[in-house]
């Protein structure tokens, strides 16, 4: 049975073996401000989803990630749109994602509804990666 919740502080160890990319204090403050989702397979959590708000007044979702065993099997898109969900009860209209070009998201988010709206290039010496590709979303 597939159950999604907002993360909670016990959550911890298993967030970090997903994402290791969010500072400590971070985990802490979207498990306060329900800015983080859990998305579990009975009593097994597989996978996560965070979002900030971009502007101040925007949900962009920054980290969306599943087992590597639960890929590709709709686990993802069910987490998005329970997101999705979640932000229009909430009276959002629009949402943002991004993703790396040379990822394959980019395709996963398309098939979604969403569109290109953008990217965004790093290049300073230590923080290069390839173009962050952002997508948008009317809800």
């Amino acid at each position: 049975m597939i159950r999604i919740r907002y993360v909670k502080p016990e959550d911890k160890e298993f967030w970090y073996s997903l994402d290791r990319h969010l500072p400590e204090r971070e985990f802490y403050h979207k498990a306060d401000n329900q800015r983080g989702y859990i998305l579990s397979d009975g009593a097994k959590p597989i996978g996560l989803l965070r979002y900030n708000l971009f502007w101040d007044n925007t949900p962009f979702c920054t980290m969306l990630i599943l087992d590597r065993d639960y890929r590709g099997k709709g686990y993802g898109k069910r987490l998005v749109e329970h997101w999705e969900n979640d932000m229009r009860a909430r009276g959002y209209g629009m949402l943002l994602a991004s993703t790396r070009a040379d990822e394959e998201a980019q395709h996963f988010y398309r098939k979604l509804g969403y569109k290109d709206c953008g990217g965004l290039i790093i290049d300073i010496p230590g923080f290069e990666q390839p173009m962050e590709l952002f997508l948008i979303k009317k809800l």
